[in-house]
């Protein structure tokens, strides 16, 4: 078959979500990706020993799990497969001086981990878990909200009658703000600050950066309101899912067919070619999942509006990020056996380490003290490894993919392939000294650096696994460019989705949906 009603350019969860909507909604639907298996960042193998399954980059399934796709579709999705994997005990940030502290669904055990640091933070704690529910509405309404000026106005107004104009005013500094202003007004204790701050790491927002104040806070609440979910023996339970439901509604996902470009007549897309040579015929829509970047290979003759070209080529890509994926005989020994029992475990101890991090690593720095992401995810799903066996998922953030020189002045070499395996022994040395010992029980290694990301998946450009800066410049209204939120193009029938495009970055099937929605209805 080469006539579909819709063809999706990439099988990311975004593009997948897309194709299962509008298979349901009656359209016939071909998806089209250029790597040998779907998924994009979203990938569960065998990276290092037979039966240790290693989540490629993507680990935590939170948002797909609350989001509005889930909701509609989950019933279907568990009888394709989908099976998540419940976290209680959530994130914690561990501390050179032995100390740590964590968020666990169980309120009383969060506060008094906190209360070791402040009792003050302890109360304020409560009170933000108290308020959550009240300033989540607007929130996630926003989050969830095609970034259209009736969506806005509707949730503005929804806030003011809510909140009324103090409220409403509070929400939108709150939306600007900086993870440390943020932090600091709101808490006492630099550990509690560092156990948050380190949450906007994930999103490319160093303590300094305005906008950033968001991540930090929907983490901590939700982690603590509602826990964390992985997927049960690897996150690409969600991916198999979608593919099956795709399938089983008469779609088609086609792997090892890279779209080489779009075919256009009278600027509207009306398929695709792919790289063997054959045309694909698109009756109603041409569904992009790329980076904003790739669209000047893909409409090699341009959209037909130079502003727009302008702006997907300048589209910003935030530094990359370096996985580290290890199996285990044993969990790391951290000083409190209680850590053990975390899906994740941040070493980033304080907000100045994070901006200097991300300071150099802009600079084109390897850093010196990179923040660390300890993923643990055997700790909550022992079916990933052997009976009694682990694997750890390192995320190193964040470090750059033009390697200008080392902060550290240790490493001459400046490129990933001489370098990859020279940074993890740093970090690796990093995590022994919160958890002595860790080498020994090291059965296998497979290092990854952010060029080996984007081979994988071209989406993670220069290993930015969050396809694109959410600086305040490039977010909401500006996601990917003004006048491009609605994930239009100027190409009729042509569209972007993913997380260049708005709501952004996250497994949460966002655009994937909204866009098949705005498509199809439903």
């Amino acid at each position: 078959m080469n006539t579909f009603d819709a063809v999706i350019i990439g099988a990311g969860h975004n593009g997948l979500a897309c194709a299962a909507h509008l298979a349901k909604r009656g359209w016939s639907v071909g998806v089209f990706e250029q790597s040998e298996l779907p998924g994009g960042a979203v990938k569960t193998l065998e990276l290092t020993l037979p039966g240790y399954r290693h989540d490629f980059a993507a680990m935590n399934l939170s948002l797909f799990a609350g989001s509005a796709f889930n909701k509609a579709y989950g019933a279907d999705l568990q009888r394709h497969g989908l099976e998540f994997a419940p976290v209680s005990d959530c994130f914690a940030s561990a501390f050179p001086d032995g100390k740590w502290v964590g968020v666990s669904t169980d309120l009383a055990a969060t506060q008094a981990r906190i209360r070791a640091f402040s009792s003050r933070d302890a109360e304020t704690w409560g009170e933000l878990v108290a308020g959550f529910p009240d300033r989540a509405a607007a929130l996630f309404g926003l989050l969830g909200s095609p970034m259209k000026k009736r969506a806005l106005a509707s949730i503005a107004f929804s806030t003011l009658r809510g909140q009324g104009f103090a409220g409403t005013r509070d929400l939108m500094r709150f939306l600007i703000s900086t993870p440390r202003a943020w932090l600091d007004e709101t808490f006492e204790s630099d550990a509690v600050k560092a156990m948050l701050g380190a949450w906007g790491m994930h999103l490319d927002f160093a303590p300094d950066i305005a906008g950033g104040a968001l991540f930090p806070y929907l983490e901590g609440m939700a982690s603590q309101s509602f826990g964390m979910v992985l997927g049960k023996g690897g996150a690409d339970t969600m991916i198999n899912a979608l593919t099956s439901m795709i399938e089983a509604g008469g779609g088609k996902v086609e792997c090892g067919a890279r779209v080489e470009r779009v075919e256009t007549a009278s600027r509207t897309a009306t398929g695709v070619t792919l790289a063997d040579g054959r045309r694909i015929e698109a009756r109603r829509a041409v569904v992009g999942c790329i980076a904003p970047r790739a669209l000047e290979d893909l409409l090699p003759g341009g959209s037909g509006d130079a502003r727009f070209d302008r702006q997907m080529k300048s589209f910003r890509h935030a530094p990359g990020t370096m996985m580290i994926h290890l199996a285990l005989d044993d969990l790391p020994a951290w000083p409190d056996p209680a850590l053990r029992r975390f899906a994740y475990v941040h070493l980033a101890p304080s907000l100045d380490m994070m901006a200097l991090a991300y300071a150099q690593a802009q600079a084109g720095l390897l850093p010196a003290e990179p923040v660390i992401v300890v993923g643990q995810p055997t700790a909550v799903d022992p079916s990933r490894a052997p009976e009694g066996k682990h694997v750890l998922w390192l995320q190193v953030r964040m470090v750059p993919a033009e390697i200008a020189g080392d902060a550290a002045g240790l490493i001459a070499q400046r490129d990933w392939p001489a370098v990859a395996d020279a940074y993890a022994d740093r970090v690796i040395g990093i995590v022994e000294r919160y958890a002595p010992g860790l080498s020994g029980h090291i059965l296998a290694r497979r290092v990854v650096s952010p060029l080996d990301l984007e081979r994988e998946d071209p989406n993670l450009v220069g290993g930015d696994q969050i396809c694109g800066s959410h600086h305040l410049s490039q977010h909401f209204l500006f996601r990917p460019a003004a006048g491009a939120a609605d994930w239009s193009t100027p190409v009729a029938n042509f569209h972007l989705a993913g997380a260049a495009t708005w709501p952004g970055a996250g497994v949460g099937a966002g655009s994937g949906y909204m866009l098949a929605r705005k498509l199809a209805g439903g």
